[in-house]
């Protein structure tokens, strides 16, 4: 900042100083979209220190689920990683509880090169999963719930480089800043979820995925030095109270399970300030290779077309974009 008043997230990086050039060349129309990126080199590079300056553009992946890859510059931040999409009968209606958990490295380490932090919604086993594996091969700070912490102790993972949160912290990494929400799990169709829980003390290693509870939901707020603020939510319900003064540029909307949740796009999409582009996630079967077209399953392709109609309605200046995996996003 280049002056000396009192820090205002509403203010924060939206001066004239630091949005002239950004907010016409980061291009929130429809031009902005840039044209499908190759996958990261599978070398792993040192993760850049905290603070460090970044060079270079800014990008947004999708890995399927509610899954991100940001790469600011040289610096990396994942969101909800989970690659290895394996089957638990879930799309099938044979869902079982019991069903192992399995990393598959061939799948994440190409793709994983480095990352910086990683941000945690909540911890079931597609939003939680392959995060350990990712945290021990590039040394990533995780930053969750208290649950998050303890079942990442249960992984063997350094105290030092687990971050629990609450909802309410705003994290300086110098080019970016993490703006940490609590927020919500989605309901199903009887008001409840699977695996609820949460875990205050360490736990046995988890081996299947009903030992990965919900451990409380989050959500966060990246906003990049001279670039977009964008919302990210790995779960489809909130506290509109706690996302007050947010006003992102662009949200990423997880697609309603059921219709449990009343009236939850109306209210999300005002409760952001109606932000100028809507990019829908966990629309996708996650138990399917991330190859493109995403597989869609029926129930949720209805969700995903419901969730779209109802921010055109009530949000008609926002811009929806529906993503691709591994395709680098400019806002």
């Amino acid at each position: 900042m280049s002056d000396n008043r009192p820090y205002d997230r509403r203010r924060f990086l939206r001066d004239a100083a630091v949005g002239t050039a950004a907010v016409s060349a980061a291009g929130l129309g429809a031009g902005a979209l840039a044209a499908p990126a190759q996958a990261a080199p599978a070398a792993t590079a040192p993760v850049a220190a905290a603070g460090a300056r970044r060079s270079g553009a800014v990008s947004f992946r999708w890995w399927g689920t509610s899954g991100w890859r940001i790469d600011i510059g040289d610096r990396t931040v994942l969101v909800d990683p989970y690659l290895s999409r394996y089957d638990t009968g879930l799309f099938t209606g044979k869902f079982n509880a019991d069903t192992p958990l399995t990393v598959d490295t061939e799948v994440i380490d190409p793709l994983v090169d480095r990352a910086e932090n990683i941000l945690v919604t909540h911890t079931h086993w597609d939003h939680f999963n392959d995060v350990p594996h990712i945290a021990g091969r590039t040394g990533a700070r995780v930053i969750g719930t208290l649950t998050a912490y303890h079942l990442g102790l249960a992984y063997g993972l350094p105290s030092g480089k687990l971050a629990p949160v609450k909802g309410g912290e705003v994290l300086d990494f110098g080019d970016y800043t993490v703006e940490v929400v609590s927020s919500l799990h989605s309901r199903n169709a009887a008001w409840s979820m699977a695996f609820p829980g949460v875990r205050v003390s360490q736990p046995p290693r988890p081996e299947k995925i009903s030992d990965l509870p919900e451990g409380d939901t989050l959500a966060y707020q990246i906003r990049v030095a001279g670039g977009p603020s964008v919302f990210f939510m790995g779960a489809s319900d909130l506290n509109e109270r706690n996302l007050a003064g947010l006003t992102p540029d662009v949200a990423m909307v997880a697609s309603a399970a059921t219709t449990s949740t009343a009236d939850y796009v109306p209210r999300l999409m005002a409760a952001l300030d109606y932000p100028k582009v809507v990019v829908p996630v966990h629309w996708d079967n996650f138990e399917t290779p991330l190859t493109n077209p995403p597989t869609v399953a029926e129930s949720d392709r209805k969700r995903l077309d419901d969730l779209i109609a109802t921010v055109r309605k009530v949000s008609p200046r926002s811009r929806v974009l529906l993503p691709e995996y591994h395709t680098a996003y400019h806002f």
